[in-house]
């Protein structure tokens, strides 16, 4: 096949998100050489290059709406999500809560007799959160950002360092089946990253209006998530690479895991 010829075949396999690996397999080339391809397409404008691989040029590129308006936007979903969220801890173990509108509902959702330990970067969690008995909130302070209250920062990922978690509970700019966890403020990419690596679990909170979404910034890859918590499955592609990455995806109103595709 003609180089030509192979290009115009990846911008029409370019409908959903694409790994670079699968291009080389399905046309027998080197990865080097699809990572050749894909550069041309995106310079001619028909695809946008992600790490791992490419999208559709006309991809969402996220960007993030007021915190006044995201707080009442698909409320009773986010409560249903942030409700399974809360049956999935235990009496007794350690929580991280990330920052979002999301993130805060899961925090509410946790039981009123419900004691442990929650460890949040949101300053709105640890206000929602700071008359509950038998609870122990730490804050991880750091340089604070309006709207969601949301720390971050140097201090941040220094206090986080050195706590570990049972769960993390995530919040998402976007999630892609190549693109993976994308998110909007580069050091609250940084806190979400520690985040993951410092829980045994880790569930990242996105309705589905999130989804097939990229944001500016890369998180991480959807194989070093342990969950999804969403307001309804995913469309096939998206599912698949979850199924792909052993990702388990629970929907309201049941708690159990719901079957990817």
């Amino acid at each position: 096949m003609l180089p030509s010829e192979r290009r115009k075949a990846i911008a029409a396999a370019v409908t959903a998100g694409v790994r670079t690996e699968d291009l080389a397999t399905q046309f027998g080339v080197s990865v080097e050489t699809i990572r050749r391809d894909l550069i041309r397409l995106q310079k001619d404008g028909v695809l946008a290059r992600v790490h791992g691989g490419a999208t559709p040029a006309d991809k969402p590129r996220a960007s993030e709406a007021a915190f006044g308006s995201r707080r009442t936007m698909h409320l009773e979903e986010k409560r249903a999500m942030g409700a399974v969220a809360a049956s999935l801890v235990e009496p007794g173990r350690i929580v991280m809560i990330d920052v979002g509108t999301t993130a805060l509902e899961a925090a509410r959702a946790l039981p009123a007799d419900w004691t442990g330990t929650v460890i949040t970067n949101s300053l709105l969690v640890c206000a929602e959160l700071a008359e509950r008995p038998g609870l122990d909130v730490i804050s991880l302070g750091g340089r604070m950002r309006g709207g969601d209250m949301a720390c971050s920062g140097p201090h941040t990922l220094a206090a986080l360092s050195e706590l570990y978690a049972d769960i993390a509970f995530l919040g998402s700019g976007g999630l892609d089946a190549t693109a993976g966890l994308t998110d909007y403020y580069s050091d609250e990419v940084d806190v979400r990253r520690l985040m993951i690596q410092h829980s045994a679990r880790a569930f990242v909170l996105a309705d589905s209006t999130k989804f097939d979404v990229v944001s500016a910034r890369a998180v991480c890859p959807l194989r070093d998530l342990d969950g999804l918590i969403s307001d309804r499955m995913p469309d096939a592609v998206l599912a698949q690479a979850l199924r792909d990455a052993d990702v388990q995806v629970l929907t309201p109103p049941a708690l159990s895991v719901a079957e990817t595709g």
